[in-house]
């Protein structure tokens, strides 16, 4: 018999390309739809209707994922997920109409969304609880990267006629791999527990192959059968307070701050976007470093208390520092036919200005030069790419010396928001979700919490420009602040801490109502542990 597969690496690249799939497929739009809306003339009703096909297949996966997910197996829906996106990506890249166009972003929506419900859970039930938090929180890197990749291969296929088609085409790479890695890897946990080279330590309980295991219907969730009201309750909460804290509305209003501390200019404005990707990039690989080591609920906290700060800080230097919003989206065609790009000297003389890339998740960042009401991706925290302004942009005032420094200083509350959001909330939230939920019923749970973190993205992204015409944007950050805070108090008195903790461990604790607190110490592990031994031939 020979060695077994490397159980450890072919997760973490389950979960890493997972991610970077996700990753790129949100972002790439942001360099097609300037050239799409040349090639296919497209209005601005249009351009938002391809962009919002997306976030419409997405919504719809997470209405139904988590029937296919318990049904078929997490396997099973990661391979299919990723020959729907093959056949998304086919139309893409052959689309001669906007109705192809729009089909295809639907379909690859639909799969990027199942798949990332799919890869969180699966991994999570593969591993142990030391390497649990790191694998799952692989994928939020993985988005990250994925949105990196998108904007350099978008600046490379700029200038290439239809290069758009290849900006699509090339999301299947990692697909690809991802699906190869797959055949190395168990059907789920079960597989792996009955494996010989498996054997359980310490004393504990063997898992129940099939035998014994409780049902649970979808309205178990509800009612109070083994606390699952409890654990509907915490993953409801995080999902919810991770966007009423209205993280994908200041992301797409940081354009406004760029211009204002003198980012002008198409390359400019390309590399604050990058660099913000960067900074958000750093805080997730810390976030992985020390979510096994300081826990879930330690980051959580913390993440969401220097949120409360930072965007509590851009409310209050907005009353001091007025920032435009910028222009509405006017879709002026290109009379001389002619397209520019990122980089070009020319980009804001004589074309339409292009949507620039943004950072980020449920994405993920920035659309650079605009603020206009759009729909943001509520997984990674993007917003989508909003469609061509007009080139009559006059561009904000020159900064006064007075307000020089309170400008750079809510760049730098910008800065810190994002930070805080990949430290804590974006790359936690999900990994708790697929944590505290019984295997029976964890995929329809997770499905179901993710459509929340939809209509509430959605709902928050809709009612920004009014909330602002309403209360200002100075209120309306505090109000953000605000709410960001009453999520700190949720998180305390809500969440438990999870780390070191096997699944049935998890379980255990919410059945018994036994919330862990005090996030300072290491909690006794009890449960079972695995470790890998060799099985030489004659046996």
């Amino acid at each position: 018999m020979g060695r077994p597969p490397p159980v450890l690496t072919l997760c973490a690249s389950v979960s890493l390309l997972g991610g970077l799939t996700f990753g790129y497929e949100l972002a790439v739009i942001s360099g097609a739809l300037l050239p799409l809306q040349l090639d296919f003339g497209l209005s601005c009703l249009e351009q938002e209707l391809l962009v919002g096909s997306l976030l419409l297949g997405a919504l719809l996966a997470s209405l139904v994922g988590g029937f296919l997910i318990d049904c078929y197996g997490r396997k099973q829906a990661i391979l299919g997920s990723n020959l729907v996106l093959l056949a998304g990506s086919l139309s893409l890249g052959l689309a001669g109409s906007l109705a192809w166009l729009v089909l295809g972003r639907s379909v690859v929506g639909f799969a990027i969304s199942l798949s990332s419900m799919a890869c969180c859970i699966y991994v999570s039930e593969l591993v142990g609880p030391r390497q649990r938090g790191v694998l799952v929180s692989l994928y939020e890197a993985g988005i990250t990267v994925g949105i990196l990749l998108s904007y350099a291969l978008n600046y490379a296929l700029a200038g290439v006629p239809w290069g758009w088609r290849h900006m699509f085409g090339w999301a299947t790479a990692p697909a690809v791999l991802q699906s190869l890695s797959l055949l190395f890897l168990p059907a789920d946990a079960d597989e792996t527990a009955a494996h010989k080279d498996l054997i359980p330590l310490q004393g504990g309980e063997t898992p129940r192959l099939g035998l014994g295991r409780p049902r649970y219907s979808f309205l178990d969730l509800f009612r109070t059968r083994d606390n699952m009201r409890g654990r509907t309750t915490v993953g409801l909460g995080l999902v919810l307070f991770q966007q009423l804290t209205g993280q994908p509305n200041v992301l797409s209003y940081a354009s406004t701050i760029f211009l204002s501390v003198g980012f002008h200019g198409g390359s400019s404005a390309v590399l604050a976007s990058v660099g913000l990707g960067a900074v958000k990039v750093a805080a997730t690989l810390i976030a992985m470093g020390l979510v096994d080591r300081a826990g879930r609920r330690a980051l959580l906290l913390a993440g969401c208390a220097f949120m409360a700060l930072s965007i509590s800080g851009i409310g209050l230097v907005s009353f001091a520092v007025p920032m435009d919003s910028g222009p509405s989206c006017l879709a002026v065609p290109n009379a001389t036919g002619q397209t520019s790009f990122p980089g070009d000297p020319h980009l804001l003389q004589g074309s339409s200005l292009p949507p620039m890339p943004k950072t980020n998740e449920d994405q993920r960042e920035p659309i650079l030069f605009a603020a206009k009401k759009t729909k943001p991706h509520p997984r990674s925290g993007a917003t989508p790419p909003q469609p061509a302004l007009s080139s009559a942009f006059p561009g904000p005032p020159l900064p006064a010396p007075g307000h020089a420094l309170l400008r750079w200083t809510a760049l730098l509350c910008l800065m810190v928001f994002v930070s805080a959001f990949s430290f804590g909330f974006g790359p936690v939230t999900w990994l708790v979700l697929s944590e505290i939920y019984p295997v029976e019923i964890r995929g329809r749970a997770f499905a179901f919490c993710n459509s929340f973190n939809w209509a509430a993205n959605l709902l928050i992204s809709l009612s920004f420009l009014d909330l602002i015409g309403t209360i200002g944007l100075s209120w309306t950050f505090l109000l953000y602040g605000l709410t960001a805070v009453l999520g700190l108090g949720f998180i305390y008195v809500f969440v438990p801490e999870t780390k070191g903790q096997s699944l049935a461990e998890i379980d255990q604790q919410f059945q018994k109502r036994r919330f862990a607190l005090s996030f300072g110490h290491r909690q006794n592990s009890t449960g079972i542990q695995y470790s890998r031994i060799e099985v030489s031939a004659a046996s």
